[in-house]
């Protein structure tokens, strides 16, 4: 899984250099600032259910860019962003955020997770629900396609 995950965040920065790169060659005149081939924020989110990333399925998974402006395959990238800023990029603070919701004691564990870059560092981020209720009570907007 993790290995997937970190084909799909590669070949996504691989890719995004591939069109920086191209776009920078059609100008004419050279850029006064150094541009990097990564995004400052640019992530790779997925779902899935099981004890841990490396023995789950994945069910879904999008991708979040958040600099230079809200896109990616993520259905609401703009709140998703606005979301981990609020927070600084904290995954930890976006997910145990409790609620008054009440969910069965059913335990059948749900994993998210976060791989890419975020404000310029490295994230790898794994979460555990115990359950498809608990899970989307707590984890916002960010992990909610």
């Amino acid at each position: 899984m993790r290995y997937i995950t970190g084909g799909i965040a590669l070949g996504a920065a691989v890719a995004l250099g591939g069109l920086l790169s191209a776009g920078t060659a059609a100008t004419a005149a050279p850029s006064a600032q150094t541009q990097s081939l990564f995004a400052p924020s640019a992530l790779v989110l997925t779902v899935g259910e099981g004890e841990s990333a490396a023995d789950s399925g994945v069910q879904r998974a999008v991708t979040l860019n958040c600099t230079p402006k809200a896109s990616g395959t993520h259905p609401a990238a703009r709140a998703a962003c606005d979301q981990l800023r609020a927070v600084n990029g904290d995954f930890k603070a976006l997910v145990t955020t409790k609620s008054d919701r009440i969910c069965t004691k059913e335990y059948r564990p749900i994993v998210i997770t976060a791989e890419g870059v975020w404000d310029g560092h490295r994230v790898s981020y794994e979460h555990k629900f115990a359950n498809p209720c608990m899970a989307s009570d707590g984890k916002g907007v960010v992990f909610e396609f």
